[in-house]
């Protein structure tokens, strides 16, 4: 069976493995892109790559009405925990971790993580999955950084990259990153929720596929791709 990789704007993509549905950074309430409600996505294990409110997002909620695992950093769990939370598995940077579904590593990512209440949110992070033989890395909020090409060099069927500046890579610096890293495929994310971030992504398609053998997917908010 395939692998659906779903992107609901943003940072939000839900991976559907057949066994489980993964949701990062479900940021959906208060997303002017964001195609779903939080009362209608499906989750069976929620990560969250950092401690921002348009990163935890609706975590709490999608958690309480699902009884999905979330899965984050130790800091972020004891914050949801006295959330209300109930399931949560804490891992770090660099830790891997093997689930019913596959296996999830956390990556470093150069951004903050103060959560929504201002209590200190650990380290950011990015997400390495292993999946049915497929290798997906979600890059979530970050800087470009060398390691890239470390994570790269598992060999990365799909790469999941922010472009919108300001806050994350932009353009020129997440052409560095497939560069580095060399996917198989790029989704671009994070760009177009707010006029700080508004960018063309047909654009920069057209940069990646002449400079790199990497093919790139521009998903609608809503839209999939198969792996």
């Amino acid at each position: 069976m395939s692998i659906k990789v779903t992107w609901y704007s943003h940072a939000c993509i839900l991976i559907q493995t057949g066994d489980a549905n993964l949701l990062v950074d479900p940021f959906l309430t208060g997303n002017p892109l964001a195609p779903i409600k939080a009362d209608q996505v499906p989750a069976d294990y929620i990560l969250v790559s950092h401690g921002h409110g348009d990163h935890v997002g609706d975590t709490i909620q999608i958690a309480k009405r699902t009884g999905a695992t979330v899965i984050s950093n130790y800091e972020i769990q004891n914050w949801l925990v006295g959330q209300g939370v109930q399931n949560v598995h804490p891992q770090h940077i660099g830790g891997g971790f093997n689930y019913p579904w596959g296996r999830v590593k956390l990556t470093i990512a150069h951004h903050g993580s103060i959560l929504p209440d201002g209590s200190y949110g650990g380290n950011p992070c990015g997400f390495l999955f292993y999946v049915k033989g497929k290798k997906i890395y979600h890059a979530c909020d970050t800087g470009l950084f060398y390691d890239m090409k470390l994570i790269g060099e598992e060999g990365i069927d799909l790469a999941v990259l922010p472009i919108g500046d300001n806050f994350t890579m932009g353009p020129d610096d997440s052409l560095r990153a497939v560069k580095l890293i060399q996917p198989k495929q790029v989704v671009p994310i994070h760009y177009d929720t707010f006029d700080v971030i508004k960018q063309d992504p047909a654009a920069w398609k057209k940069r990646v596929e002449q400079e790199t053998s990497t093919r790139v997917a521009l998903l609608k908010p809503g839209g999939h791709l198969e792996l």
